[in-house]
């Protein structure tokens, strides 16, 4: 199967961001926002990602989401799971009028490729506090890919989940969203690893890495991806594949930031602090590395 190529195609088609060293980005991927139940696996880091998303609005970034955002493959119904976390949309919806929300589909919220979809349900919201239909991401064009256009440089990044270099998150999505759906949400309760998720099989996860890495060094092109929730930076002078990890780490979520030139593997986390307050705060993982230094 031609993986290189497909992901080539998603470059060729994809739309572009022209960006230079005074643009702020924060990019993140698979927060697999669910209905609150206890398959929601984002319900444990939801404070920590307003937190942070909060930090970002304030700071005038542009919010990047790599897919995955929603998971609708455990639930069918995206209104469910925007009334379980009105307070995140609300705050997507701010990005969104400032035009400084740019959002991707991966595998788990494949569904939104769909035009007819996306507007029927994230153009309006019917507000249950106040019984009326208000605005939330009014005309939003959710993507498959984007492209990060360094004006300055003419360096252009590719943005993707990843999903398109695995066969069974992609070809045949739709079976494993029912196996995921009516077989093994079930049996997770029970503790018995669903076998559908790269996130959970680490196998898959280097296979996946390795085939992302191959089409960076075949096409020169720096990429930065989600999907596999392993988070990756890599030294200058090693193929410029990124992963911004996830937001259902372990009492943490991670991303990648752009800024001043410069790009960083970033983790939020709730910390102690003052005789036992507690903070959400803000560590870096790797970087920062100036963008030119990875040009091919």
């Amino acid at each position: 199967m031609n993986y290189l190529g497909r992901i080539s195609k998603v470059f060729e088609a994809s739309e572009e961001l022209v960006i230079d060293d005074d643009s702020k980005l924060i990019i993140m991927s698979d927060c697999h926002r669910g209905d609150g139940s206890w398959a929601d696996s984002f319900a444990g880091n939801q404070n920590i990602y307003f937190a942070a998303l909060s930090y970002y609005y304030k700071e005038n970034y542009t919010y990047i989401e790599l897919g995955d955002g929603d998971e609708l493959w455990e639930n069918r119904n995206i209104k469910d799971i925007i009334h379980e976390h009105s307070d995140v949309f609300w705050l997507m919806k701010k990005f969104h009028d400032k035009k400084r929300l740019y959002l991707l589909y991966g595998n788990h919220d494949m569904v939104k490729k769909y035009p007819e979809f996306v507007k029927k349900n994230f153009y309006e919201f019917l507000s249950q506090r106040d019984n009326k239909t208000i605005n939330l991401l009014k005309n939003i064009t959710i993507r498959e890919g984007l492209i990060l256009n360094h004006k300055d440089t003419g360096n252009k990044i590719l943005l993707l989940h990843g999903h398109q270099t695995d066969f069974l998150n992609n070809d045949i999505w739709m079976v494993a969203r029912f196996l995921v759906r009516y077989f093994w949400r079930p049996l997770e309760n029970l503790c018995i690893k669903d076998v559908t998720r790269t996130a959970k099989n680490y196998k898959r996860k280097n296979d996946i890495a390795k085939r992302l890495t191959e089409w960076v060094k075949k096409e020169n092109k720096m990429l930065i991806a989600g999907h596999t929730h392993r988070p990756m930076f890599p030294e200058p002078g090693e193929p410029p594949y990124f992963n911004d990890g996830s937001c259902v780490h372990p009492r943490c979520i991670t991303g990648i930031e752009i800024t001043g030139g410069s790009i960083r593997l970033v983790k939020w986390s709730i910390k102690s602090v003052n005789k036992g307050n507690l903070t959400v705060e803000k560590d870096i993982l790797a970087g920062p590395g100036k963008l030119k230094d990875y040009i091919i």
